[in-house]
């Protein structure tokens, strides 16, 4: 089984998170998550991006690279939404990743791609954070420089669906979400 950095969206570590972490524990996982910001979790979107204001977003990258400083250099980095750009972003430093997970965003860039590096996003469909034609794109580079992505979109929820404390959430899409999840991080 894998070990995992799962890194939280702007909401902070919120219980859905926590929540998650335990799903992919009861699979015999071994999962990480910091706290990015240090401060209470936020209750609405804009409460959330105050938050990142507040904490700055090279200060939430420097504390997504002491969590994972510990970890072995195969872990597999995911995040929700702004955690999955995290996680994205700590690519290029962990070029060894086992995987990358994404959910509610995309993250990585065609330079940090290693060749058969497993790359998993989940989307809304549509995504106003993650508009078709930018996912395409990404999707495009990220082949292109030699990952195995795979993208599954889910129509009619909102952006953050697998929150069950958030108006977007959706108990179908997520259901079927931690299904896909948990076989691609099955082999890892």
């Amino acid at each position: 089984m894998a070990q995992i950095l799962l890194l939280h969206s702007v909401y902070g570590l919120r219980p859905a998170v926590l929540a998650a972490a335990d799903r992919l524990r009861a699979a015999g996982h071994q999962v990480t998550t910091p706290d990015l910001y240090g401060l209470p979790a936020a209750d609405t979107v804009e409460a959330g991006f105050a938050l990142l204001e507040k904490v700055g977003r090279d200060v939430v990258l420097d504390r997504a690279r002491a969590a994972a400083r510990d970890l072995p250099a195969e872990a597999v980095l995911a995040g929700f939404s702004m955690g999955a750009g995290v996680a994205g972003a700590l690519l290029a430093e962990r070029p060894e990743a086992a995987a990358l997970l994404l959910l509610h965003g995309t993250g990585g860039a065609p330079e940090s791609v290693r060749p058969g590096l497993p790359v998993q996003l989940h989307l809304a469909d549509p995504d106003e954070y993650e508009p078709q034609d930018e996912v395409d794109e990404w999707r495009r580079a990220m082949t292109a420089a030699g990952a195995e992505v795979s993208v599954h979109r889910y129509p009619g929820p909102g952006h953050l669906y697998t929150d069950p404390d958030v108006p977007d959430h959706d108990a179908l899409a997520a259901a079927l979400t931690w299904d896909r999840v948990l076989a691609f991080l099955a082999d890892r």
